[in-house]
């Protein structure tokens, strides 16, 4: 395991990549996939580490990175943004591409994480072979166009200073105004690769619909259920990284 930080526009972003087994490259070459958090999460979140380990357990790369205002990188959790988060992670994308051991890029994320592969999915499409939306939490643009987030009601044309989440935690409103602005659907329809998604039957987050209605919106996607399960997949992840590794193994 190598511990760095990759730097976007002065913004320090917290990485770690894991190897899989020499073994299992192929004339030291390797797929790579960039394994993302979510809203309020880190990398070494139990469902984030069994992701990276599902990664690796395939043959495939496996690079954590935590976005701004998270984990040990820069920035405050107030201040950031979907905006921000969409340029970090265009930034790790740009790393990656650098690194000469890696044949293929693949982006995983996380609920916000998600929402985050599916917009920059879009957006990279030729740099990108596939995606793993995990739980992906795409009613976010459409909360904050409603006036409905983090269990917070609020009149979208006039957007307060600060939200403040259920732990307590304060979001600049600024996070609420561009998220507005933000269509997923129009990215989703950008990126014609394979995807698969994962969600928990019994996710108290994100309503299952809502990747339901991804998988019918992507050219190529398979939508996984794991029936008991919640948001983080607390109680069957194996399920989860089954099907990571299924699909990987499928790309190659």
């Amino acid at each position: 395991m190598k511990e760095f930080y990759i730097e976007n526009d002065g913004v320090r972003l917290h990485a770690k990549l894991d190897m899989p087994e020499t073994a299992q490259m192929n004339a030291g070459k390797c797929p790579l996939v960039i394994v993302i958090h979510g809203f309020t999460g880190h990398m070494e979140e139990e469902h984030i580490v069994a992701a990276a380990g599902a990664v690796n357990a395939v043959g495939f790369a496996a690079l954590r990175v935590e976005m701004y205002g998270h984990g040990g990188s820069d920035g405050r959790f107030e201040d950031h943004t979907l905006y921000k988060w969409v340029t970090n992670a265009l930034a790790v994308i740009d790393y990656a591409k650098t690194l000469d051991f890696v044949s293929d890029l693949h982006l995983c994320g996380h609920s916000q994480g998600g929402l985050l592969t599916m917009l920059v999915g879009g957006m990279r499409a030729d740099d990108l072979k596939a995606l793993i939306p995990l739980s992906p939490a795409w009613m976010i643009p459409e909360g904050a166009r409603e006036g409905n987030l983090l269990g917070k009601s609020f009149d979208p044309a006039h957007v307060p200073a600060f939200l403040e989440t259920e732990d307590g935690l304060r979001l600049n409103g600024n996070y609420v105004l561009l998220a507005q602005t933000i269509h997923v659907e129009d990215e989703i329809r950008r990126f014609r690769g394979p995807v698969l998604i994962v969600q928990g039957g019994k996710d108290e987050v994100v309503p299952l619909e809502y990747a339901q209605k991804a998988e019918k919106l992507y050219a190529n996607a398979k939508l996984v259920v794991v029936p008991e399960d919640t948001h983080c997949f607390n109680h069957y992840p194996e399920i989860m990284t089954a099907a990571i590794k299924e699909f990987l193994r499928s790309l190659k």
